[in-house]
């Protein structure tokens, strides 16, 4: 595919950075909000028509150069049997596995239940030409909320705890994690995706020395499996902080970079044969367009020094982003000299 976001990912150098956004499917689109008025979240993603015409709305909405798929990180959790209530402020679990004594008793594996994922593939491929991202959740922020059951507590005590007082149970509950997410990101590559995101939106819940022990291996497992199959792979390990030093090209093609973590810092740290993403930080759409300019044009001194870059968000886009500072972004990415 002779495209901008994948020859970039693929370490061809282009005239300028690729531009998608996390969370750009959703939220602040007015044909989204006209969608949920009518459909509730997980109709949205479990209907393949309707996650294929979410997840192609940002390329006609906005102009981005990549479509990411319309889904959850969720969705391992449901297909290793834990029951999710898809509440107006966020998914809930019914029975968190810290309630139970023996938690890997209470999980039961079900694949096929992954397969409306798969037909959304097949539709937006049918549909459009346009750069696909698929994506899962990597380990330990998928057992984050399978052990918790809810994002409101975002520290999540209660995970770390487990952590800490059940290792080896641990263990086991990372490789089910791990073995389903493979199965689950080589389907994806069957049906058509074109590169692939594995979200690591906690990764730094815990100390750096503590993930690089415990699910570090996972996360090669689950990144060497679609790279063996050809299709370039983002890791987002949000919060790793000083961690970025592990990051070489063993692991992943490319790493997205959170708004704390400033790029200039995280090009010294991460492998130089790994490209990096994102960094921007999603509170910037709020601000007036001249100053999002100012920063833009620092952002392009750094691409003129470091061609492998990738436009995207220290994070989601937040609810209530203006969209016109949306398209604005794009719309400057698109139009301006980098070089």
């Amino acid at each position: 595919m002779d495209n901008i976001f994948i020859n970039t990912l693929r370490g061809k150098e282009c005239q300028r950075p690729p531009v998608w956004f996390m969370r750009q499917a959703g939220r602040v689109l007015p044909h989204y909000q006209e969608l949920r008025e009518q459909y509730s979240f997980s109709e949205l993603i479990s209907t393949p028509d309707l996650a294929a015409k979410v997840t192609l709305m940002p390329v006609t909405d906005l102009g981005v150069d990549a479509a990411i798929l319309f889904s959850d990180i969720l969705t391992i959790p449901m297909a290793m049997g834990m029951e999710i209530e898809w509440t107006e402020r966020g998914p809930k679990f019914t029975h968190p596995l810290v309630s139970y004594q023996q938690p890997l008793k209470h999980l039961n594996i079900q694949p096929e239940r992954l397969s409306f994922v798969y037909n959304a593939i097949d539709k937006v491929v049918e549909q459009s030409k346009i750069p696909l991202i698929g994506f899962c959740g990597a380990p330990l922020t998928t057992l984050c909320y399978m052990l918790q059951g809810t994002s409101t507590k975002p520290t999540f005590n209660e995970t770390k705890r487990f952590f800490y007082e059940h290792k080896e149970e641990t263990k086991q509950l990372i490789e089910l994690v791990t073995e389903l997410s493979i199965e689950y990101a080589i389907k994806q590559i069957e049906h058509g995706i074109d590169a692939f995101q594995l979200f690591e939106t906690h990764a730094g819940l815990i100390p750096t020395d503590m993930y690089m022990e415990l699910f570090m291996p996972a996360v090669c497992k689950i990144t060497n499996a679609v790279r063996s199959k050809g299709i370039p792979l983002i890791f987002f390990p949000k919060g790793l902080g000083s961690g970025l030093k592990y990051i070489t090209p063993d692991v992943c093609d490319f790493v997205s970079i959170d708004w704390q973590t400033s790029l200039k810092d995280a090009r010294q740290m991460v492998h130089p044969e790994v490209g990096l993403q994102g960094n921007i930080d999603p509170h910037l759409l709020f601000a007036p367009q001249r100053e999002i300019i100012h920063t833009l044009e620092d952002y392009k001194l750094f691409f003129q020094k470091h061609p492998n870059w990738i436009v995207n968000l220290g994070h989601g886009v937040l609810a209530d982003t203006p969209l016109e500072n949306l398209n604005f972004v794009v719309d400057w990415i698109k139009n301006t000299k980098w070089k």
